[in-house]
């Protein structure tokens, strides 16, 4: 049975259903000044792609300037560990993924406890993943690619952001549903993991659909298929993983933002509330529908419930599929 691990502190001013409880709490607490909103991964990947969306909306709402830094490094351990030793006064913040379920049980200790660390606030969005591979790859499918790797075990690699992000995630699940062998070749964020599968340093890759489709436009890359269960209507001839041979799979890359723990229960729901201002516009849903992702702008209590939901499936699946970090 996976451990979710002790539940986090609490903290809500919530009403259920993510509205906003009365705002005489909320008006309460003021930013101490400009915030940072940390990335643990290189620019151009999932989390740098939502980080720079958010801030305009995100400073606006709480009428002050908002900064995205990348701070890539040791898995996005770097970056999460300078959150997490950061006051906890709303200054600086952290946009974060997958790797805050997977990491406490797959990487060595970084120098914090991921488990404990950090304060949720909201869960921004949903990615769809991409197995893609070059235009001028020797396989042109799925079932091509596995046979392959069948035959010779360990001689393709993937690409990867990095140990326990999604789309290291995907394909090791899918390596141990299929009983294959793959390399993995981490690198420092999802833009250099794709220059990697471009270059020709990896043969394979799940990659996040904002970054695949203007490249699968251009004819540079091609799809063999999708991380999620549902087809993209944007992408009607994708198909899923589940449904060539493999029912059941769906990895779902996700983005959230986190604080410092400690951080004051005023402080966290007026920055969720500046989170569904930013997200909640019609032009950051366009531009996130337009990349495949879905704006979800959580409640802290949801988004804290979600994340010790997500930490025991990764934490089985880290032991079941035999995940390791490379």
């Amino acid at each position: 049975m996976a451990r979710p691990g002790r539940p986090l502190q609490r903290r809500t001013l919530l009403a259920s259903g993510g509205a906003l409880a009365p705002g005489a709490a909320l008006a309460a607490w003021t930013p101490p000044g400009p915030i940072r909103l940390v990335v643990p991964f290189a620019t151009g990947g999932g989390n740098d792609l939502t980080a720079r969306l958010l801030a305009p909306g995100f400073g606006a709402a709480l009428g002050q300037p908002v900064t995205v830094e990348n701070h890539h490094g040791a898995a996005g351990t770097l970056g999460a560990g300078l959150v997490a030793h950061a006051p906890p006064d709303g200054a600086t913040l952290l946009v974060d993924g997958m790797n805050q379920a997977v990491a406490p049980f797959l990487l060595p200790s970084p120098g914090f406890d991921y488990l404990h660390a950090f304060a949720p606030i909201s869960q921004l969005c949903r990615i769809p993943l991409l197995l893609v591979i070059r235009a001028d790859a020797r396989f042109d499918s799925l079932a091509a690619l596995l046979s392959r790797a069948r035959l010779q075990p360990g001689r393709y690699a993937y690409a990867s952001s990095g140990n326990g992000v999604a789309n290291h995630v995907a394909a090791a699940l899918l390596a141990s549903r299929a009983g294959v062998s793959f390399t993995h070749s981490p690198y420092r964020g999802g833009a250099p993991a794709l220059r990697a599968i471009l270059g020709g340093e990896a043969d394979f890759g799940f990659v996040i659909t904002a970054l695949a489709l203007p490249l699968l436009s251009r004819g540079r890359l091609r799809a063999l298929a999708l991380s999620t269960a549902a087809r993209l209507p944007m992408l009607p001839a994708v198909p899923s993983i589940a449904e060539q041979g493999f029912p059941g799979f769906d990895v779902t890359a996700w983005n959230g933002l986190f604080g410092p723990a400690g951080l004051a229960a005023e402080a966290i729901d007026r920055l969720y509330a500046a989170c569904r201002a930013a997200l909640d516009t019609a032009e950051a849903r366009q531009r996130l529908a337009a990349s495949g992702a879905t704006a979800l702008a959580t409640a802290p209590a949801t988004f804290e419930a979600f994340l010790r939901q997500e930490r025991a499936a990764m934490r089985a699946l880290v032991e079941a599929a035999r995940i390791q970090a490379d």
